[in-house]
């Protein structure tokens, strides 16, 4: 399960990257994003695209899939295929966290693309109302079968998608399931890298640039 990633860019780069429009709120990079926090998303509303901030993590009652879901479950979870038809976003990320485990003792990662380039995930979004009818506005990753750099820390990654796949997956006029299961496919490790981080990324609190920072391997061992 995808725990951690960062969305470290400037909001010209953002935008240019992805195309976007229209912002919606405060933009501020983001080195350390956990669960439960809000981060960037794009959503496509009336042929436009919009950059706003959504809480990552659907609300409980989804259990193991309020963060990530998984491609296979989506395909089975009839509230899943409503949000297929209509509440699909990306999420734009510049790269995960993960823990690298050698015998007794674990080191952070971070997998980044090979140019450290910006790439966007597919997501599905959902808005609900807390107990003062303010809306919630949440989203998931979707997961994909891990390609084998990712496999070495977990069977699924995240949904990488590409700019033609973006525009694909961010269409108002696509609403069916299958068609878009062959852009859910596990990116290529030729193009992705790891490298080692500070530990500190454990802590949901440290949101600084000093998570980005390769590390070297003497500084990032912790025993887990």
């Amino acid at each position: 399960m995808c725990q951690r990633f960062s969305m470290a860019a400037e909001l010209p780069e953002v935008q240019e990257h992805f195309q976007v429009e229209r912002v919606m709120y405060y933009y501020k990079n983001r080195y350390n994003v956990s669960p439960t926090q809000h981060t960037p998303v794009i959503l496509q509303q009336n042929g436009e695209r919009i950059l706003d901030e959504f809480r990552w993590g659907f609300i409980p009652y989804w259990g193991k899939d309020a963060v990530n879901a998984d491609l296979r479950n989506v395909h089975q979870n009839p509230t899943y295929r409503k949000l297929v038809d209509k509440q699909r976003c990306v999420i734009p990320c510049n790269g995960f966290y993960y823990w690298k485990q050698e015998g007794k003792k674990s080191y952070a990662v971070r997998v980044v693309m090979k140019n450290h380039d910006m790439f966007g995930v597919a997501g599905l979004y959902e808005i609900w109302k807390d107990t003062r009818g303010e809306p919630l506005r949440t989203f998931t990753l979707v997961m994909t079968d891990a390609n084998p750099l990712i496999d070495e820390f977990e069977s699924r990654m995240p949904a990488i998608l590409s700019p033609e796949d973006v525009a694909r997956w961010l269409d108002e006029g696509t609403n069916d399931l299958h068609s878009l299961n062959p852009i859910l496919r596990p990116h290529t490790s030729v193009e992705m890298q790891v490298y080692a981080v500070t530990p500190l990324i454990d802590n949901n609190m440290y949101d600084t640039e000093d998570c980005i920072q390769e590390m070297d391997l003497e500084r990032a061992w912790v025993k887990r």
